[in-house]
């Protein structure tokens, strides 16, 4: 005879010893037959265009780049300080070991979906005292009843639901593992672009010290001639607020390099001033090579940590669906208990007080009002987000790079015609200051030239750190700066052993 037990939402099926022992070999047989349900994740096919639509200027040329090369692009530019600063970076930047951590916990999580996919073993043991009511049909004696035993259960993944959570898991594992990569990426890059900062900086401050010793050696010439009664107290004047207001742009400056100095000490991870005294010294702002190769548009999306992780993310929301749709199908279970149960302990391990009972069991969801088949649409409406999540990734890496491109080429041709106007004026201003002492001109004509040099010379130093930043943004934007992840932890797995 067959019975039926109701549960809330459930339909659970009990039948004698004989057809339960029945059940088992077809049972296994199904689990060995029966295919994953919900749709097999296959990548998407995600066209692009087979070259860049901006035009490579600048030193810019097409070809394929070398990963191992872009995973260190600073080295590039051949400074020791930079390679320094972005080693220790990498070993203590707080985002980036929350980042590695991230990693850790999806890999843990993987762990948890892969342990469904096998038996569970359980082992308990207890000594319960126990006296029945005479007031309720007991005898009123007083036992003490001893058990040990092990339980065993093990759900089959008949329709692949435990499989499609453990693919969903490695995906979320293989995002997240992205998005260190994606960590690196712009650490690397604001490690370079905070120290280019630093050294802009130290090259405006030495234009305006030089121009403001400059117009202190004009005041002090006018003030002498002043005296002298050959010259009128204007030009005195206009000497006076010219060095003066030079002398009022440095302390902003001096404030700026404070904070790019502070900036670069947090992103090492250690606090702000640890760093100061070995930037103190004025270096150049460091030159960017003769050539950099871009590779193409189709390269750049195998390499950006950002799209590979929105890839992954859609891998993983596929996979759920499968996860969803299981929850429509019976679900198939093999169970059992081993133990030994005595009254009296001296009896407790001898044949006679051994028990166990086994066999399989089935659930299913038959009435839940269309929750299942609607937790199956989110599932597919999610999926639909992730694509259109992974193709608008897509579309602003290229956006990214597009502009990354002109802004690199764009900044040299302004620095070239920056320079060139610099040199004009710094001639122009010897002219005039010729021109002054000789009496040909008033001092008028000297503190204009002046003034044009001084914001030629700040623009140009402004303009020499923007091409090396330009061509930094245009690294990260090609995904440079990210190496393979066992290499990454490996500080951190050596950091923790030490520890303990």
């Amino acid at each position: 005879m067959k019975s039926i037990e109701l549960q809330p939402n459930s339909c659970k099926i009990k039948g004698s010893g004989l057809f339960i022992k029945g059940m088992i070999l077809p049972v296994i047989l199904l689990l060995t037959g029966c295919a994953m349900v919900g749709p097999d994740y296959k990548g998407v096919d995600q066209k692009t265009p087979a070259a860049w639509h901006t035009e490579l200027q600048g030193g810019l040329v097409a070809g394929r780049m070398d990963p191992e090369a872009l995973a260190l692009w600073w080295k590039t530019l051949h400074d020791p300080e930079l390679q320094s600063l972005e080693q220790r970076a990498v070993e203590g930047n707080k985002d980036l070991q929350a980042a590695k951590a991230r990693v850790l916990e999806a890999r843990a999580r993987r762990g948890i979906s892969s342990a469904g996919l096998f038996p569970s073993l359980n082992a308990s043991a207890s000594a319960v005292n126990k006296r029945t009511s005479l007031n309720n049909g007991g005898t009123g004696v007083e036992n003490t009843i001893y058990k040990a035993g092990f339980d065993a259960g093990w759900e089959l993944d008949l329709f692949g639901g435990l499989r499609r959570s453990e693919e969903a898991a490695e995906a979320d594992l293989q995002a997240s593992r992205e998005d260190l990569h994606d960590v690196l990426v712009t650490l690397t890059a604001e490690v370079a672009l905070n120290y280019v900062e630093v050294r802009t900086y130290q090259a405006r401050l030495t234009a305006s010290e030089i121009n403001l010793k400059a117009q202190q050696e004009s005041y002090d010439l006018n003030l002498s001639s002043y005296h002298a009664g050959l010259i009128n107290q204007f030009a005195v004047e206009q000497a006076a607020y010219g060095l003066e207001q030079t002398r009022s742009q440095i302390p902003s400056l001096q404030t700026g390099l404070e904070a790019a100095k502070n900036r670069l000490a947090v992103l090492l991870g250690v606090a702000p001033g640890s760093i100061h005294k070995e930037l103190e010294k004025k270096k150049a702002i460091p030159a960017i090579p003769v050539r950099m190769t871009v590779g193409i548009p189709a390269q750049m999306l195998r390499l950006r940590p950002d799209v590979r992780r929105a890839e992954r993310n859609l891998a993983a929301q596929t996979a759920r669906i499968g996860v969803a749709t299981a929850d429509l199908y019976p679900k198939f279970t093999l169970s059992g208990t081993i133990g030994i149960e005595s009254i009296p302990s001296s009896e407790l391990f001898k044949s006679e007080s051994r028990a166990w009972n086994y066999g399989p069991g089935i659930s299913w969801n038959i009435f839940d009002a269309g929750a299942v088949r609607r937790n199956i649409e989110v599932q597919n409406a999610r999926q639909k987000q992730a694509l259109i999540a992974y193709e608008s990734t897509v579309l602003k890496a290229q956006e990214e790079v597009e502009n990354a491109l002109t802004a690199y080429s764009k900044e040299q041709v302004r620095l070239q015609s920056l320079a060139r106007a610099t040199a004009a004026a710094n001639r122009a201003y010897f002219l005039a200051r010729d021109q002054y002492k000789a009496g040909l001109v008033d001092f008028t004509t000297v503190l204009d030239s002046q003034r044009s040099l001084q914001s030629l010379e700040d623009e140009l130093a402004v303009s020499q750190g923007t091409v090396t930043s330009n061509m930094i943004r245009l690294y990260k934007a090609l995904g440079g700066g990210w190496m393979p992840e066992d290499k990454i932890l490996k500080a951190e797995t050596g950091k923790r052993k030490t520890e303990n």
